[in-house]
């Protein structure tokens, strides 16, 4: 990948961007698309929205959500303790003793997620896991009063990491799940405009996909498009564990190429496009057979209005919903040009109902 599209990422990843607290970040991708999108904006929802030939009749949606999980502050005691619960969905056994950053109107503050030491612990209070009740957030202020001069209630926060390079183009950071499909809406969007599509093409940045795909709803609702294609992260199978899980979401490798969802949340005609389009351009894919609605944008997109034929596209991740989440540049940028190249190929003409 390029230097400068590697440059952006890392950018755009070190953003603060919790469900229903996505400015900043649908800020930066839209500074990002204004060079080579027709028009960009922000609806009312929070949505970012890049478009290419937006008087087309013909619509296409690509679509990957900008939220992450994060944290949300409820209260504060007497001594400036913080309580706090979760935005999204959270694995307990993660959140003890992390460091966090909690976004305010003055700035970021700093904070450590606090619990009673294990030598204090009951040993029975040592084999579970504990709840949001059971924790606290350290900012290091004196009083009730010193803490409510630094934060708000309602302010959001994330834990602490940022973005590096693993090795050999693999890549970790929170916050993965899922702006990587956000900036894989963007890369696929860039590489449109240079094959001068004449299709209307919206990429949109969606919000409030981790509490309910919320912004997929609204935003799909707005577009109308005749196609839509949803782009998230997908478990990868390939470390320590993960036998059993395989025989759920199938063998997903690293460095595999993008997965393509197959089954009722994935409308066929254009799935088979999707692999057309790969075994044409011999760009590697990965199949996840899934049963029903996903739990992803694409399942909001599909139910717009009268329905719409869409297309889940997932990048292999590891570690998903923890502050370490893994994924491999190449499947990365293999996912852009494989959205690309399929939607390079359709034309106003192109029927999406099955038969």
């Amino acid at each position: 990948m390029q230097k400068k599209r590697v440059d952006f990422l890392k950018r755009f990843m070190t953003t603060v961007c919790p469900t229903g607290y996505e400015e900043e970040a649908a800020r930066v991708w839209r500074e990002e698309a204004d060079p080579f999108a027709d028009r960009t904006w922000t609806d009312v929802s929070g949505n970012a929205i890049a478009v290419l030939n937006e008087d087309a009749p013909f619509r296409v949606m690509i679509a990957g959500h900008l939220d992450e999980i994060g944290f949300l502050i409820t209260y504060v005691d007497d001594h400036g303790y913080l309580s706090f619960t979760g935005l999204g969905g959270w694995d307990m056994a993660i959140v003890p003793g992390q460091r966090v950053r909690i976004r305010t109107a003055k700035g970021l503050v700093l904070g450590v997620i606090g619990r009673k030491p294990i030598h204090l612990m009951k040993d029975e209070d040592r084999k579970v896991l504990p709840k949001f009740e059971d924790l606290w957030i350290d900012i290091g202020a004196k009083d009730k009063a010193a803490a409510l001069k630094l934060i708000s209630l309602g302010d959001p926060a994330v834990i602490d990491y940022g973005i590096e390079e693993l090795r050999d183009g693999i890549i970790v950071g929170r916050g993965i799940d899922d702006r990587i499909g956000a900036f894989v809406a963007l890369e696929a969007l860039r590489l449109l405009k240079e094959k001068n599509t004449k299709l209307g093409v919206y990429a949109v940045a969606t919000v409030q996909e981790e509490i309910g795909c919320r912004g997929a709803q609204t935003s799909g609702f707005g577009i109308d498009p005749q196609v839509g294609i949803a782009i998230d992260v997908g478990f990868c199978t390939d470390y320590p564990s993960m036998d059993e899980a395989k025989k759920k979401w199938g063998e997903v490798t690293m460095r595999g190429g993008p997965i393509l969802t197959r089954g009722p949340n994935a409308n066929p005609v254009l799935f088979r496009r999707f692999i057309d389009a790969a075994e044409k351009n011999k760009i590697p894919f990965q199949v996840e057979p899934y049963p029903r609605g996903t739990g992803t944008d694409g399942n909001a997109i599909q139910l717009v209005r009268g329905g719409v034929p869409t297309a889940i596209v997932s990048i292999p991740n590891r570690y998903m919903h923890s502050p370490c989440e893994l994924v491999h540049l190449d499947d990365v940028e293999n996912a852009a040009k494989l959205i690309a190249l399929t939607v390079a190929g359709m034309t106003t003409k192109t029927s999406f109902i099955p038969s």
